[in-house]
């Protein structure tokens, strides 16, 4: 008897119990949302019944949970210096709903504005841009995923009173 079907649930089929086994090994190494953990198994050859059973079971006991996926991916990529149009289509691709995507993305607009401003600071230094760095800065910003508007504010210096 392999190790990979003694820990399985009772009661589960034999292959059920081996995508069951080999999603637990994926969400022991990381968080994973419900979307990559059915394309993990599909890819391994699983059927989508198979996956479909396996991803109800892992939600219900607690071990795979979109909510925590996606709170953990914001504050990694937060982290990383990425802002809020980046970090949101990231998720999106990762299948998490828009609507819990929101949730977890709703820092307001002066703590975007305090990491835009943390994440030009730490690549250009702290002194002003100057008018020919403006752009540069700019898009900087922009590329890493913040807002059009929060990109103005910083760049304005209405981040005065929040750093």
């Amino acid at each position: 008897m392999s190790l990979d079907i003694a820990i399985a649930p009772l009661g589960a089929s034999d292959a059920e119990a081996l995508a069951y086994n080999a999603a637990l090994r994926f969400l022991a190494r990381r968080e994973h949302s419900q979307q990559e953990l059915a394309c993990k198994l599909r890819m391994r050859g699983h059927s989508a019944e198979v996956v479909e059973d396996v991803l109800c079971r892992l939600a219900d006991e607690g071990f795979q949970s979109d909510e925590r996926f996606a709170e953990g991916f914001v504050r990694s990529r937060i982290g990383r210096g990425q802002g809020l149009l980046k970090i949101r289509a990231a998720l999106q691709d990762r299948g998490v709903d828009g609507d819990l995507a929101a949730a977890v993305l709703d820092l307001g607009d002066t703590e975007w504005q305090r990491l835009a401003s943390s994440a030009l600071r730490k690549r250009f230094g702290d002194d002003e841009p100057s008018s020919g760095e403006w752009l540069k800065c700019a898009r900087f910003l922009v590329t890493r995923g913040f807002t059009r508007d929060t990109v103005a504010r910083v760049l304005a210096g209405d981040d005065a009173e929040i750093v």
